[in-house]
C-alpha cells in the first residue's frame, strides 16, 4: 500500500491523517438565476485515530447550514461547526464530533450547505458561452479549488468512490466525471465506481448535448459547436485510446467523453475522469488540433489512475504523461513528427526559464510548497518538459523501448488507484532493474535522481530528437530567410509549406520569433505570403503570429491580437500575450490595457488576477 496518505500537504487544512473515506455523496439543486447551488453531502468515514474534530477543506464562499452524523445506528446527532481561516485559496470547516472517537469506529457526516460564485465554481452568463442563449456553470477542481465546491479532503492523497443527484432546471443537462449515469426527469443520477481524488471531481451544467465518435466516447457541446466537434473528432479517439492500453494497460474507466467548454474555459483540457473538458480552441475545422487530446487521454493512467501525493510532486503526473502522449504520437504519427512536437516544448521549457531565471526555486522537479502558497501559483512548464527530460533519461538508461514501455506498464499496475512520491516510483523503477540498481545509476555524478529532483535549473539530460531534423531543419532555413534582408523571395517560393502540418509551422514560427524583430517590411511580407498563417482558425498558429506581430511591433495586425484575445480565455494562449504587450511599445501596452477591460468578465477568476499582476493594474 502506498504511503501516499501519509505525505505532509501544506496545501489542505483537513485531518486527512485521521481519516478514511470510503465514500461521499452530493444531493444538489442548481439555480441558474440566483447562480447557485444548494443541497448536501454525506460523507462515509473510517477512524484511522483517535479524536474528537473532523477537519475538512472550505471556501468562504460555501455557506453551512446544518451539519449532523450518525455512527450507522440511524440516530442522527446535531455537531457544532466553526468556519476557520486558512490561507487566501481556503478555509477551514471544523467540526466537533459527539464524543472522542475510536480508530475502526464508522460513521457518516451529513452537511447541507449552499454555495455560489467561486473561483472553482464557476458561472457564465449566456453571453459568455459560445451560443449566447442560456447560462452555464461548471467547476475547476485541479489544483485546490474543489474546497470552493464541496468540503474535502483536498489533497491528491485521498482517493474515494462518489455518487451525485443533481437537479437542474428545464433545458439544461448536467455532466459529472462518473463512470456511471441516468436521468429521471430534472434530475441527473451519477456514479463513479473507482476512487478518484477530489481535484478529479467535476461538474457541468449548462445546454449541452452530444454525438457519439467511437465505440466508447462521445463528444459534449452546446448544439451551436456539436457539429464541428463531431467533425473534428469522429472516429479519431478509439485510435489514441487502443494505442495507449497496449502501452500502459487496460483503460480502466469505461467510457472516454469530450466536452468542449465555453471559449472562457482557462485550459486546453483537463482530464476529469470519463469526460475530458476542452477549449474550443481545439476545433480547428482541419483536425490539425484533434492530437492535442493525447495529453488528456495519457492521463487516464498518468495522474487519474497513479497520481501525485502532494502538489510539490506535480512532475509525477505530468511529466509521466507528457512522455506518454508522445509514446503514443510516435505510434501514430511517427518519430519524426513526435521529436518535432517534443522540440517546440523544450522551446517552450527554454523561454520559461529565460524569463523565470535558471535557479528559480520553481525550476525544480521536486518543489517544496511552503503553507500559504497556492499551488496554482507554481504552475510552469518546469514538471511538464523537465519532468519529460527525466523519465526519457530513464529509459534511456534502460537503453531499450519495449523493455522500457513494459516497464510503465508493471508501474500502472503497482499503484493504480494510489497516490504516491518520487521516491517511490524511483525505488520502484530500480528494484525492478535490479542490474541498474547495481550498477548505482541513481548516483551518477551530476545525474543523481536526487538532482533531478532538488536542484533547480536546465534539464542534466535531453532526449535525442535528431529525428525530428527532416521536419526541423526545412523550418529552420526558412525562417533564416525571413530574418534576412534583402528577402530573397526566389528562395522562399521554393519551400513547399502545403503539407506542413500544424507542429512544423509552429516551429517554423518559434524560430521566426526567435528571430525578431526582423528587418523592416519582412513581418509585412511574410503575412501577404502565408495568409494559412496569418488569418488561421488554429490556435497555436494565432499565438504565434500575434506573438510575432507583437514583438515586431506591426501595428496593422494589432487587431488581430486583440480579436484572438477576445475569442477565448485559454491561460497557456491569454498570458504570454499580455506579457509581450507589457513588455511592448505604447501603443502595445495601451492595447492590452483596452483589450483587458472588455474581455475581464469572461476571463477565469485565476487568469483575470495573473492578468492584473502582469499589467500591474
Amino acid at each position: 500500500m502506498s504511503k501516499g496518505r501519509l505525505v505532509e500537504d501544506a496545501a489542505t487544512a483537513s485531518s486527512y491523517r485521521d481519516f478514511h473515506l470510503d465514500h461521499f455523496h452530493l444531493e444538489l439543486q442548481a439555480d441558474t438565476q440566483a447562480r447557485k447551488l444548494r443541497g448536501s453531502e454525506r460523507l462515509e468515514l473510517r477512524l484511522l485515530r483517535e479524536t474528537g474534530v473532523l477537519r475538512l477543506d472550505s471556501y468562504p464562499s460555501l455557506h453551512v447550514l446544518r451539519i449532523s452524523s450518525d455512527l450507522f445506528s440511524g440516530e442522527q446527532k446535531e455537531l457544532h461547526w466553526e468556519d476557520k481561516p486558512f490561507t487566501s485559496y481556503g478555509s477551514i470547516l471544523e467540526i466537533t464530533l459527539p464524543e472522542a472517537l475510536t480508530p475502526e469506529t464508522k460513521m457518516r457526516v451529513t452537511i447541507e450547505y449552499e454555495v455560489g460564485d467561486s473561483p472553482g465554481v464557476c458561472w457564465l452568463e449566456p453571453e459568455q458561452t459560445a451560443g449566447k442563449k442560456k447560462p452555464y456553470m461548471y467547476t475547476q477542481g485541479q489544483a485546490v479549488l474543489n474546497r470552493c465546491f464541496f468540503p474535502c479532503f483536498d489533497t491528491p492523497a485521498v482517493k474515494s468512490t462518489y455518487s451525485a443527484s443533481i437537479q437542474v432546471p428545464e433545458g439544461f443537462t448536467a455532466l459529472m466525471s462518473a463512470d456511471k449515469w441516468d436521468r429521471q426527469g430534472g434530475t441527473f443520477i451519477f456514479n463513479m465506481t473507482q476512487p478518484i481524488c477530489s481535484y478529479l471531481v467535476a461538474l457541468v451544467i449548462g445546454d449541452i448535448v452530444s454525438a457519439e465518435v467511437g465505440p466508447r466516447s462521445r463528444v459534449w457541446a452546446e448544439p451551436c459547436l456539436i457539429e464541428a466537434a463531431k467533425k473534428e473528432y469522429d472516429g479519431v479517439i478509439e485510435e489514441f485510446l487502443s494505442v495507449g492500453e497496449r502501452l500502459f494497460g487496460p483503460y480502466v474507466w469505461g467510457r472516454y467523453d469530450v466536452l468542449f467548454m465555453p471559449p472562457s474555459f482557462p485550459f486546453g483540457g483537463m482530464e476529469n475522469p470519463c469526460i475530458t473538458f476542452v477549449t474550443p480552441c481545439l476545433l480547428a475545422g482541419d483536425r490539425s488540433l484533434a492530437d492535442v487530446i493525447i495529453h488528456e487521454i495519457s492521463h487516464s493512467w498518468f495522474g487519474n489512475l497513479v497520481t501525485n501525493a502532494n502538489w510539490g510532486e506535480f512532475w509525477l503526473n505530468e511529466g509521466f504523461t507528457m512522455y506518454a502522449q508522445r509514446r503514443i504520437s510516435s505510434e501514430i504519427f511517427g518519430s519524426a513528427y513526435t521529436c518535432l512536437e517534443a522540440a517546440t516544448g523544450r522551446a517552450l521549457l527554454r523561454q520559461h526559464m529565460n524569463v523565470s531565471g535558471e535557479t528559480h526555486p520553481l525550476n525544480k522537479l521536486r518543489v517544496n510548497i511552503e503553507p500559504g502558497v497556492n499551488p496554482d501559483d507554481t504552475y510552469n512548464e518546469t514538471p511538464y518538459e523537465k519532468g519529460f527530460c527525466f523519465v526519457s533519461y530513464l529509459a534511456h538508461l534502460v537503453g531499450d523501448q519495449t523493455t522500457f514501455d513494459a516497464f510503465l506498464k508493471a508501474y500502472v499496475d503497482r499503484f493504480k488507484f494510489q497516490s504516491i512520491t518520487a521516491d517511490e516510483a524511483l525505488a520502484f523503477y530500480l528494484n525492478h532493474f535490479p542490474n541498474l540498481k547495481a550498477q548505482g545509476v541513481d548516483k551518477i555524478k551530476g545525474l543523481e535522481f536526487d538532482h533531478w529532483l532538488d536542484t533547480p535549473g536546465w534539464p542534466s539530460f535531453l532526449p535525442d530528437l535528431s529525428a525530428g531534423d527532416t521536419l526541423m531543419k526545412p523550418a529552420e532555413a526558412l525562417a533564416e530567410l525571413w530574418a534576412s534582408t534583402p528577402l530573397d523571395m526566389e528562395a522562399i517560393a521554393k519551400v513547399d509549406t502545403v503539407q506542413w502540418k500544424t507542429y512544423q509551422l509552429v516551429y517554423f514560427l518559434d524560430r521566426v520569433l526567435e528571430r525578431s524583430p526582423l528587418p523592416s517590411g519582412n513581418v509585412e511580407e511574410l503575412g501577404k505570403y502565408y495568409t494559412k498563417i496569418s488569418e488561421a482558425t488554429n490556435a497555436e498558429l494565432r499565438l504565434r503570429w500575434a506573438q510575432i506581430v507583437l514583438k515586431n511591433d506591426y501595428q496593422n495586425h494589432f487587431q488581430k491580437v486583440s480579436d484572438f484575445l477576445h475569442s477565448q480565455g485559454k491561460q497557456k494562449y491569454t498570458l504570454p500575450l499580455y506579457r509581450a504587450m507589457q513588455a511592448g511599445s505604447e501603443t502595445a501596452r495601451a492595447l492590452a490595457r483596452e483589450t483587458f477591460n472588455r474581455t475581464s468578465p469572461q476571463l477565469h477568476f485565476n487568469v483575470r488576477n495573473y492578468v492584473k499582476k502582469i499589467l500591474e493594474v
